[in-house]
């Protein structure tokens, strides 16, 4: 796999980049609201000095390690991050995408999740799966826009918030072998079924 160093991508509406220095202020406001963080699994920011510490540990250390594709969501009118969308490369090449809430609706996460996806394709994943809180069957429905299929679920004690959530795990290979799934999640979680008619 080539190393891939989160290049910048564009799409219609949005610039899709690394967070810098510059964005602790932008990354505050989408991590501090409980709304948005709900099913998260980080507690929301509750400073600015909370926030520049999440930007070292969870981007600046990741940037220099070229650990996966980390990306903000910033509108192309002022290129101000108001989400971010992530795909990690362990071997579940799970996509996380968050959003601030008074820009919901709008299909910005799916736009740019689609151009994430068109470039970790490009870079030589062959797969990227996806879970959702099954109490939050709208960002199932953003995994169903992206072309992710419904693959199980699974019960999982879920960390740092230690509250027992059922997950649906979805999947989207590019090779064309649909019959693959990540399997880890099942393996590992005693609690796993398939789920009719989701």
């Amino acid at each position: 796999m080539k190393n891939h160093n989160t290049p910048i991508l564009q799409t219609e509406r949005l610039i899709l980049r690394r967070f810098t220095e510059n964005d602790i202020e932008a990354l505050f406001h989408i991590y501090k609201d409980e709304e948005v963080n709900t099913y998260l699994p980080w507690f929301p920011l509750k400073s600015l000095e909370e926030a520049e510490m999440f930007y070292k540990d969870k981007y600046e250390k990741a940037y220099q390690l070229d650990n996966g594709y980390r990306y903000a969501i910033c509108l192309k009118t002022d290129n101000v991050p108001i989400g971010y969308v992530n795909v990690s490369i362990d071997d579940n090449h799970d996509l996380g995408y968050g959003l601030r809430k008074e820009f919901w609706h709008r299909g910005i996460v799916t736009e740019a999740s689609k151009a994430v996806i068109e470039q970790v394709k490009k870079d030589g994943l062959l797969y990227v799966t996806a879970t959702h809180d099954i109490k939050n069957p709208r960002s199932g429905g953003v995994m169903k826009q992206l072309g992710m299929s419904y693959k199980y679920s699974y019960e999982e004690q879920w960390q740092p918030k230690d509250i027992l959530v059922t997950f649906r795990m979805y999947q989207l290979n590019f090779d064309g072998l649909n019959e693959r799934v990540y399997k880890k999640y099942w393996d590992t979680y005693s609690v796993h079924f398939i789920e009719k008619d989701v």
